[in-house]
């Protein structure tokens, strides 16, 4: 068992949590004892992961900058960051607007199956305040957006976790290294660099506990569905997307076959522990840790790279949400406002998800909240919006955990292509394991 990839044992841990909270839900008590006694050892996993994530950011990027030892080279890398992470994500919604417009999943739904969604899911606390956290995002200036990037005060960022805020400061510091004498610089790099490699020290020794975790989180769950005739309703939507998430996935490996030349089945392979927890947390934020650790030491991308593109990936690269955004939306409408379907709209539809994907919260359910602004932005009638929400809220939590899996892939994905097109990708990366220097401690 020792011997078993990791990426194995977290499926293993996957299944038999799927399995466990199917079982729990058939007895009585079952699923207080999953809330009770199973539940809180995932919510510590992933506590642990978010516990790690804001020094890794911070020390990942600010080692990265002062290593380029060229502002100019900040420019180009960024360049190629954001204009890759746009181009991927403008893809992802035509590819989710052209499966659902194919499909039509959403026409020929009857009105008393609408009712009973209403009835059951447009009062609940989780559409209320979906619809609430949307609002506020609407009433907010146009340049909001923008001033919320700037922190006033950089430790309630750290502790809010604004990873935007903590991107900027890092960017902000490491260019501020860059300008000052190495000689006054090279305490603060030295001590990045050591916190650095310390926090991915600890990413090993958390990942000790993933397959157990991952147990914990998909038997929680699958004990919160219970409504099997309300998913049944809801399986050609969700199809849809899960189709469009995997269509994704494809030109994802599509571009590494091309460019980089590895195996497609390879980089799975690498990054396939990084995407295992994507599905069990559905937060890219958290899974952040993890990916950074596959793409330096499994898949070869040099840290220079790797500390700059996958922090500002967590944050703005949302390929997954992005084609579900515009798969909810079209479905939404081919229910309660077919009219509404005009090509303008659609088009309408692509631009806003795209801005929409870049400042979604990389945290579960926050594409639903970016989905009631692409709604409104299109003109959508006020009365219908908590409906169309409850209308496809039931199956969000699943469809969110696919979508994560996306996002990080894509995130793993362009960071491979930046580093080979600025030469940082390693041929044969060397892996580190949680136990290398074990002897120096004895």
């Amino acid at each position: 068992m020792k011997k078993l990839a990791l990426h194995w044992k977290i499926l293993i841990g996957m299944v038999l949590g799927i399995i466990f909270g199917f079982i729990m839900n058939t007895i009585d008590g079952g699923k207080s004892f999953v809330t009770d006694w199973i539940k809180p050892f995932g919510t510590i996993f992933i506590n642990l992961l978010k516990l790690i994530a804001v020094p890794l950011i911070l020390a990942s990027l600010v080692k990265g900058i002062s290593d380029l030892k060229d502002i100019s080279k900040i420019k180009k890398m960024g360049f190629r960051t954001i204009g890759i992470y746009l181009f991927t994500t403008i893809i992802a919604v035509i590819i989710g607007l052209g499966i659902v417009n194919l499909v039509q999943p959403g026409t020929g739904m009857s009105t008393e199956t609408i009712s009973k969604i209403k009835e059951k899911y447009a009062t609940s606390s989780g559409v209320t305040d979906k619809l609430t956290k949307a609002n506020v995002q609407n009433d907010a200036g146009p340049l909001q957006a923008l001033v919320d990037i700037f922190p006033s005060n950089i430790f309630k960022a750290f502790t809010d976790a604004s990873m935007l805020q903590i991107i900027f400061f890092a960017l902000f510091v490491g260019i501020s290294l860059l300008l000052i004498s190495e000689k006054k610089a090279k305490p603060l790099v030295d001590f990045f660099d050591s916190l650095n490699e310390m926090v991915m020290k600890m990413v090993d020794l958390i990942m000790l506990f993933a397959p157990y975790a991952v147990f914990a989180l998909l038997a929680n769950v699958i004990i919160a569905f219970d409504d099997t005739e309300i998913l049944i309703k809801l399986v050609s939507y969700a199809f849809c997307v899960i189709g469009g998430l995997l269509l994704m996935i494809v030109f994802y490996l599509t571009l590494v076959s091309l460019y980089t030349k590895k195996s497609p089945i390879w980089f799975l392979k690498q990054i396939s522990p990084a995407q295992l927890l994507a599905f069990s947390t559905s937060s890219s934020a958290a899974t952040l840790p993890v990916t950074m650790e596959r793409v330096e030491e499994h898949l070869g991308v040099d840290k220079e790279v790797s500390g700059f593109v996958l922090p500002v990936g967590a944050t703005v690269n949302m390929d997954g949400t992005s084609l579900y955004q515009g798969i909810a939306a079209v479905f939404i409408m081919q229910v309660l406002w077919p009219e509404g379907l005009t090509f303008s709209n659609q088009l309408v539809i692509i631009g806003t998800s795209v801005l929409a994907s870049i400042g979604s919260a990389a945290v579960p359910s926050a594409g639903i909240v970016m989905l009631v602004i692409v709604l409104e932005t299109i003109g959508f009638p006020a009365d219908f919006l908590p409906i169309g929400i409850a209308l496809i809220f039931a199956v969000d939590r699943p469809l969110d955990m696919c979508r994560t899996v996306v996002n990080v892939t894509g995130d793993a994905t362009v960071s491979m292509l930046v580093a080979k097109s600025l030469g940082k990708l390693k041929e044969n990366p060397k892996a580190k394991e949680w136990d290398d220097n074990y002897d120096n401690v004895k």
